[in-house]
Formats: C-alpha cells, structure tokens, sequence
C-alpha cells in the first residue's frame, strides 16, 4: 500500500489538469503518517470533482440571486442595531479576508470582528497587508500570537514526522475563531469560497456547518479533538500529547493549537457559512476588490513554486508546505493555481500545461536559511527527511536527480 493510502495510477483531469493525488483540505487533521488521505475525486469521464462544481456554478444550477436573497435573510437575522460585533471573519489580510470582511461590512452593513492568528515568520508584504486591511480597510482584529518557542516546536516536529510543517499553523488558525466567537458570544463566523471549489466533499446546497455539530457535519473538522480524550490519541505534529507531557510541556502549552469543547460551541448556537455559497466567488476578482477597498499589494515578486504574486504570500515558511506536499503527492504549487484558473477561465489547459512544467515543484530557496534557523535543522537533516518522504510509485532517480514518474 502506497503511503498515506495514495493512489496506486496517477492520472490528470481532462480538463483542469488537477490530479487524483491532490490532498483534501480535510487531510490537515490527520495527525499520524499511518492515517489514509482522501484526494480529490474523478469520475467515470476522467473529470475531477472540483471541475463537476464548478459546472454547477455557469450551467444555472446555481441562482445567485436567490443566493443572495438567503445571504440578506441570514444577515437580518443576526445584524446589531447598536454597532456591536454581529459576525466574525477569521484571516490574515490577504485577498480572501479582505473581501468577505469588507463586502459584509460596507455591502450588507453588517459588523465584522476579524482575527487572526500570527504566521510562523511574517513576510514584509504580508505584515504591511495586515496593517493595511486594519488601517485602510477599516476593521477590529484580534491578533494572536502562539508562544513562539511551542509554535516552533510544534513545526519542527510536523516537519520531521509529517512532512507538513504548516499543520501547527492551520490546526491553530482554524480552531482560534470559534474560540474567540464564543468568548464574544458571536454565532455567526464567515469563511470564504466553498471547499467544493477545490473538490472537497461539500455539497453544492450546503450553506451551513454547526460548531460542535454531529459527525455528520461536513466542512472545516474543528473537533478532532475534546478536552476529555486521553492524551495517548491526541496529535500534534506527529507526537501524541502524552509524548509532550513527558518532555515537560503542559496541556496549557498546546491549548491553543488544540480545538474548543464541541460542547461549548453547541451551547453557544455557532455556526459557520461559507460567503462562497451565496456569492460568486473568484479569487482574481478577490484580488482586484481587496487592492481598491483595502490597500491590498501584490508581491513585488514571483511566489516560488508557482507563477503567481498574490497567493499566500504572508508567512516565510508558505513555500515549504507547498514543496512538501509536492514531494509527498507529486502535487505542487503551480498545479494548485493552474487548475483553479483553467476551471475559472482565466488561462487555456495548454497555458496551464505549459506553467506547471516550468514552476511546479520548484524549490522554495528565498527563505531556506531563515527555515531550517526557524526549525533547527541543518541542510543535510532537511534533505535526508524529505528524501525519506518520496513514495516509491511517484519518484526515481534519474542521473542523480530525483523525478517524478507521473507527470502531465
């Protein structure tokens, strides 16, 4: 059985050029390397679950009208009549959360509280994007820092036992806003587009999750964990919480990375909704709505990896979590945003063929040496691990140098 249950035959989608070995956003809180993945869907035709959405989306299934018709009715029901906080929307500033925050805020009047939870290593642009959704934008936020010695750690650890040194940061970022909703007692949270839009398992007519809801609820996964599960079958980047209560750290230390009692969020009535369920949602057009609103700028240069200088460009470790699912998957950067703009229209299959081959997978070196100071490796301990890391169906040594054996 191949690692992480991939896929025995990779194959492409025939029209967006994604492949059945790209990860679910759902993969985040898989915490062992013996936990199975689940990838994106292709159907009897060779086209990826993310295309068949995206159909729903220019065929009429989809009446953005009544969409948004629903996204007024839900507001109504929670918008304060004295300014008070009505809804939160979690980001960093980027593109994304400077729409939805500033769409619900000027658009529909509503009264956004916005957090946010620190990246590993702030990039220049992506703090001056921060202060500028505040500033310019005109937004509360509450920013949270995690103790940097555990955040550390914790991505340390991720990146030895996972390959994903990114989950701390995302199992962080994804459980902080239903913490902060409940101590404001907030109960309407906004993300942005649908996961369905990348092929996750969300229905078209799904437009809300339950904080704390059953295991059925599908969407973000934010109780992977309770308060009252033993230490020994709790994870964080590959150590067991008992593992780290051993080492001398204690439950208070990895509290914030861990997910609030699903009990508290049924009690405080939290759900969450995507804004890409009632809106169109483009992330070009994000882009170009958040540079005029609320001061949004571009890198000043290409993101590694990719051909894009607008994408995930706040934190100095973005382009490691990227090059490791690369090397894990075979699924790089450049593959990501080509598929997600073929599905969009912006570029031809063939521009994005042509893009892929050029920038997938390339490595990340801009940041190398602030990365391995940040996790404490050497050069030779970061390669020997992510050697360790290539499954045997997707890479072979060719000369000398590592290649993939499936490639579109």
């Amino acid at each position: 059985m191949p690692p992480y249950g991939l896929p025995e035959k990779i194959k492409f989608c025939g029209r967006c050029l994604a492949s059945n070995a790209q990860p679910l956003a759902c993969n985040e809180f898989k915490h062992t390397p013996e936990m199975k993945h689940d990838y994106i869907k292709f159907d009897a035709d060779g086209i990826c679950a993310a295309c068949r959405f995206f159909e729903s989306r220019k065929n009429g299934v989809i009446d953005w009208q009544a969409r948004e018709k629903e996204l007024l009715e839900l507001l109504a029901q929670y918008r304060s009549t004295d300014g008070s906080f009505d809804c939160l929307v979690p980001g960093s500033g980027g593109k994304d959360s400077a729409y939805a925050s500033h769409v619900l805020k000027y658009k529909y009047g509503m009264h956004p509280l916005t957090v946010t939870w620190t990246p590993h290593l702030y990039t220049d642009i992506g703090w001056k994007n921060f202060q500028n959704w505040i500033h310019v934008g005109g937004f509360d936020n509450y920013l949270f820092s995690p103790n940097g010695k555990i955040h550390r750690l914790l991505a340390r650890n991720a990146f030895l036992n996972l390959l994903h040194p990114f989950q701390p940061f995302i199992l962080g970022q994804k459980t902080f806003a239903p913490k902060v909703a409940a101590r404001f007692g907030i109960k309407l949270i906004f993300y942005g587009e649908n996961q369905g839009e990348y092929g996750d398992k969300v229905s078209v007519s799904q437009k809300k999750f339950v904080m704390g809801g059953s295991k059925d609820e599908k969407g973000y996964r934010l109780d992977y964990a309770k308060p009252t599960d033993p230490p020994e079958t709790v994870f964080l980047g590959g150590k067991s919480l008992a593992d780290y209560f051993n080492e001398g750290l204690t439950y208070g230390d990895l509290a914030p990375f861990l997910p609030a009692d699903p009990e508290i969020l049924r009690q405080h009535n939290i759900e969450f909704h995507y804004l890409g369920y009632y809106l169109k949602w483009v992330p070009q057009e994000c882009y170009y709505y958040a540079v005029k609103h609320t001061g949004f700028e571009a890198n000043p240069v290409r993101t590694e990896g990719t051909y894009s200088k607008y994408n995930s460009i706040d934190d100095k470790t973005d382009g490691f979590f990227y090059y490791t699912t690369f090397i894990k998957f075979g699924f790089g950067r450049a593959r990501y945003d080509a598929s997600q703009e073929i599905r969009n229209e912006h570029i031809t299959k063939e521009e994005g063929s042509t893009l892929i081959k050029r920038f997938d997978g390339e490595f990340p070196k801009r940041y190398f040496p602030e990365f391995l100071d940040y996790i404490g490796l050497s050069e030779k301990e970061f390669t020997d691990t992510i050697d360790s890391f290539r499954a045997p169906h997707l890479w072979e040594k060719e000369k000398g140098a590592w290649k993939l054996k499936y490639q579109e």
